[in-house]
Order: structure tokens, then sequence, then C-alpha cells
């Protein structure tokens, strides 16, 4: 299976939040399963954990990401982020639903997340439990 991971699957593990058993589950044994993240993704990871002061931590999440996961970083053209406002509205998302959910669909991949708002979509999400 072809998996957009969502960026709150990587940050679940770093801030051990509630399901960081789940999401380090994933991201250490991915079955054969093919990963992904959006630029997007590591650019929020990135914002949030300078931020909060802790720039290792996210050199840590992308050594994890790409060398350990292996996961491939996919991304939207300007020409393809013109559809995110449609996108937006038709399943009431905002900006970092959309984006993911959009290079999702383009890329052939389904949607790793804890995030809820994704149920909202045709294409729905996958929390890691059903792909572990």
């Amino acid at each position: 299976m072809r998996l957009l991971v969502d960026t709150n699957i990587f940050i679940e593990v770093p801030l051990n939040q509630a399901s960081a058993r789940q999401a380090r589950a994933l991201l250490e044994n991915p079955k054969g399963h093919e990963s992904f993240v959006t630029d997007f993704a590591l650019h929020s990871l990135g914002l949030l954990l300078f931020r909060q002061r802790q720039a290792e931590v996210f050199r840590q999440i992308l050594q994890d990401i790409i060398g350990g996961v292996g996961a491939g970083v996919v991304s939207l053209t300007a020409s393809q982020m013109v559809a995110l406002p449609d996108v937006a509205t038709t399943f009431k998302l905002d900006f970092d639903g959309a984006y993911p959910y959009s290079a999702a669909l383009g890329h052939g991949l389904q949607i790793v997340s804890f995030d809820a708002d994704f149920d909202r979509t045709s294409e729905g999400r996958l929390l890691p439990v059903d792909v572990l």
C-alpha cells in the first residue's frame, strides 16, 4: 500500500503524545508499505519544533523519516495549489488538510492520520492500526 503519513503521526513520538505508541509502531515497522510525506508536513514540523527551540528534534525526525522509514517527499505545484480553496470548501478543511488531501489524491496515496477531518473527504483516512 502507498501511504501518505500525516504530520501528526510524526509529531506524536518526539512529543510523547497520547498516540505515540501507535505512531512509533507504524514508523518503525511499515510492513512493506511505501511511505510518503508532504513537503508541507516537513515545513510544519520544522516551524513547530524551531518555535519550541527543538531544532535537534527536527533533525532527528528528518533522519528518521528519510533515513529510517525511507519515506519519499511529495508536493504540489503552484498550478495544483490553485484548486486548494475548492478542496477546502468542499470538504470543510483548512489549508493543512486540503494540501495533504490533494497531494495524496494526486499521487495515488492513502492518508494515514489521527486527524478526523479527513473522514469528511471522499477518500477518508486510515489510522496506524489499520495498516499495521
